[in-house]
């Protein structure tokens, strides 16, 4: 089969990413994470084969000239026969000449020798310091788990310790600004490598749990305060709890539920917190408030509920 095919690159492929298409198909067809399943003991003896090819620039440019195939064998010659100074020549059954590949024309190295390779490779009679997998140095797996932090945490950053199935712990440090959902990546964290490669990573998936006062909006904390009547109508000073610790808030006279004032720079890195006012009446009665506003004759009468009305019909 075409090697270039087998590794999935074009034929136009540079190195790099030659490399990494066979990396990836060595991972998933390897023995070791495959056991059980000759077919991928055997896909994998396929892929080696073709990385052996063209990672080998040479040999790469003869395979694209057509003078070997996949395997590394000659072929026949396009010319007349006998041309060429690439092929050896030997008498077939009726007389028809065949070409194959003497150990000389790839520098010692032929079909025999690569058989001989992919054996000791996988283990198959092989000698003293062979391995079960081996010399494929491959990435342990990637392991995956979950993780719930309060929203105070996610917001401002901390370090969480999470316990493993099996007893063991990993401390997860939270960046600030950490969002539900977010998978975090543990780097060297996942299962051991085989044959000397790299542990594989660890990844976080971590959920943040609702706060009874705050929400995000981006890196904005949004909060709502209650205010009185009073403090509404004439203004006041307040103290605002913030996800860095409580400020003071001047809220301006005759402000209306709903208002919204800027804390600058108390939201998540150099977001904000935007405090949205809300009206409160008192939880008793207050008589003298009743009859002040009965005999009240306001300045300024509008309706706030003005053109509702017209909203209505619109829907309707």
């Amino acid at each position: 089969m075409d090697p270039y095919a087998l590794l999935g690159v074009a034929r136009d492929a540079d190195e790099k990413a030659i490399r990494s298409a066979y990396r990836a198909l060595a991972k998933k067809h390897h023995p070791d994470l495959n056991p059980g399943k000759p077919e991928a003991e055997a896909k994998f003896k396929e892929i080696a084969a073709a990385y052996a090819l063209l990672s080998d620039a040479e040999k790469r440019a003869r395979f694209d000239r057509g003078e070997i195939d996949a395997t590394g064998a000659e072929t026949a010659p396009r010319g007349p026969a006998g041309g060429g100074s690439y092929y050896r020549q030997y008498a077939g059954d009726g007389g028809h000449a065949r070409y194959s590949a003497g150990a000389e024309d790839f520098g010692g190295f032929d079909h025999d020798d690569l058989e001989s390779l992919l054996r000791r490779a996988f283990n198959q009679g092989g000698g003293p310091g062979s391995t079960r997998a081996g010399g494929f140095p491959l990435k342990g797996q990637d392991a995956h788990y979950s993780l719930t932090v309060d929203f105070l945490t996610a917001a401002r950053g901390a370090t969480r310790r999470l316990t493993l199935p099996d007893g063991q712990v990993l401390d997860v440090t939270i960046p600030a600004g950490l969002k539900d959902g977010q998978a975090l990546r543990l780097a060297g964290k996942g299962g051991p490598g085989v044959n000397g490669g790299s542990h594989g990573d660890a990844f976080v998936e971590v959920a943040v749990s609702p706060h009874p006062l705050y929400r995000r909006d981006g890196d904005d904390i949004i909060i709502e305060l209650p205010v009185t009547l009073k403090e509404a109508v004439l203004g006041a000073k307040v103290k605002v709890p913030t996800i860095h610790g409580s400020v003071m808030l001047a809220i301006p006279p005759r402000s209306s539920s709903g208002t919204r004032l800027r804390l600058k720079g108390r939201g998540i890195r150099a977001g904000h917190q935007m405090v949205e006012l809300k009206v409160v009446l008192p939880p008793g009665e207050e008589p003298e408030l009743a009859a002040f506003l009965e005999g009240w004759k306001p300045r300024h009468d509008a309706d706030p509920r003005a053109g509702l009305a017209d909203l209505d019909r619109e829907g309707a």
